[in-house]
């Protein structure tokens, strides 16, 4: 989502570091651009004023201009200052002292209220908390099937009902999670095309019969300045207490995540990136600020490599490594893993160092990963523990049966014969040095 943003905030630092001393006349030109900037990208108007004034006050200090490094120095004030406005730490969910924690959510229609609500679910459920998901929109016929069709997915309960009004759904929810022993039930509310008082007054009645341990508003990343506007128009009747920003995988400007928490003074406290029901992070203003600037963000990326790793699964591999058995069965399972990890684009970003790599070649590493999980698939259980007994006439099957070429799959087998050779050569290194310094 920031790609554009980050790139010209590179460029407009990358022209500051050129001068060998940093004066007002210069500061001033270089945060005239970042402003310019941070409009393209859409963020408030305001936001991107009070932002820079606060940015330009610091940078003229005495000890940055008096700094060995002053471009530096004015690039981690813009750092900080952007952290502040990003929320400046991490905001957690509130529990409740009695079960069950109740969480509404709500937004607009098509924002991913609904996806979000499983997302949530499945997020807790890592967290050793079992949940109800419920659904009060009455209104869109889908809506409730929708949500049992994710709530099945991931193996949790969704409350039924027949013919009743949203409020009596939320107190039938809240009542049945206390029965059950549920520990948090997550309410799904109805959403509208747009804003409109009688959507209001349900959503405020619903608050009010169940009071709400935290009240979430689901924002779309790609609509922009309406969802500001949308936020400060719910925050005004409903008064939530956190925001969840969805779809930033997609390539709106960015400019509603940069001024959302700003207008709305109201914490974001989770992050959509992708379909997958397992695509949730939990929002880290220092990290996100990270990523905008072009540095990276190596703590998210250990972080889903942590989650993502089966740790059974490495020790058989370290004890296979060691006996040089590693097959394109084990590879196939090491392809899994990266792909619990995310789509590679949104890993790649999270690298220092590698914002200059072309989304181009980006894709082409990401196609090339399903390629070769397309040829391993069409091999039969045999051909991937002994890759040697793939002759010709094999080949063609197996390129056939993937939708590649006969080309493409000599290609995979003679980098699995170097892969192979290179396990052979780590062998007498040792393998259990290596695993150790990953903590296996």
């Amino acid at each position: 989502m920031f790609d554009e943003l980050t790139k010209k905030l590179e460029y407009t630092f990358q022209k500051l570091k050129g001068h060998g001393k940093i004066n007002e006349k210069n500061i001033s030109e270089a945060l005239r651009e970042v402003r310019r900037t941070l409009l393209e990208a859409d963020v408030n108007y305001k936001v991107a004023k009070d932002f820079i004034e606060a940015v330009k006050n610091k940078s003229l200090g005495k000890e940055v201009l008096r700094s060995i490094t002053p471009a530096q120095q004015v690039i981690k004030i813009f750092n900080e200052e952007l952290v502040d406005l990003l929320g400046g730490t991490v905001s957690r969910l509130k529990d409740s002292s009695v079960p069950p924690t109740k969480i509404m959510v709500a937004g607009l229609q098509g924002s991913g209220k609904t996806t979000f609500c499983a997302k949530l679910s499945l997020f807790l459920s890592k967290k050793g908390k079992k949940s109800l998901l419920a659904s009060s929109d009455i209104y869109r016929p889908a809506a409730k099937n929708q949500l049992e069709v994710l709530g099945n997915s991931i193996n949790t309960f969704v409350y039924p009902y027949d013919k009743e009004g949203a409020v009596e759904i939320a107190v039938g929810a809240v009542e049945e999670a206390k029965n059950r022993g549920y520990d948090v039930v997550i309410l799904d509310t109805a959403g509208r095309l747009h804003i409109n008082s009688e959507m209001m007054d349900e959503v405020v009645e619903i608050k009010n019969a169940i009071n709400p341990n935290e009240i979430l508003f689901v924002a779309d990343g790609m609509t922009g300045q309406d969802a500001v506007n949308s936020a400060k128009a719910f925050l005004e009747r409903l008064d939530f207490t956190g925001i969840v920003l969805t779809k930033l995988d997609g390539d709106a400007k960015g400019g509603a995540a940069l001024s959302i928490r700003a207008v709305t003074g109201r914490p974001i406290k989770f992050i959509s990136i992708g379909e997958k029901v397992d695509a949730i992070d939990i929002f880290h203003p220092d990290r996100m600020a990270s990523r905008i600037l072009g540095m990276g963000d190596i703590i998210t990326l250990v972080e889903k490599a942590e989650e993502a790793v089966d740790r059974e699964k490495a020790l058989k591999l370290e004890k296979k490594l060691r006996k040089e058995e590693f097959t394109l069965e084990d590879f196939y399972d090491q392809l899994q893993q990266i792909k619990r990890m995310g789509p590679i684009e949104n890993l790649i970003e999270m690298i220092p160092g590698v914002r200059g790599l072309k989304f181009k070649d980006i894709r082409e590493n990401g196609d090339e990963l399903k390629k070769t999980e397309a040829i391993i698939n069409s091999m039969t259980p045999e051909e991937r523990r002994k890759p040697k007994i793939i002759n010709g006439s094999r080949r063609l099957r197996i390129a056939r049966g993937s939708g590649t070429s006969v080309q493409d799959v000599n290609r995979l087998l003679k980098q699995f014969s170097q892969m192979q050779k290179m396990i052979k050569g780590l062998s007498r290194f040792g393998f259990g040095k290596v695993f150790k310094q990953f903590g296996f």
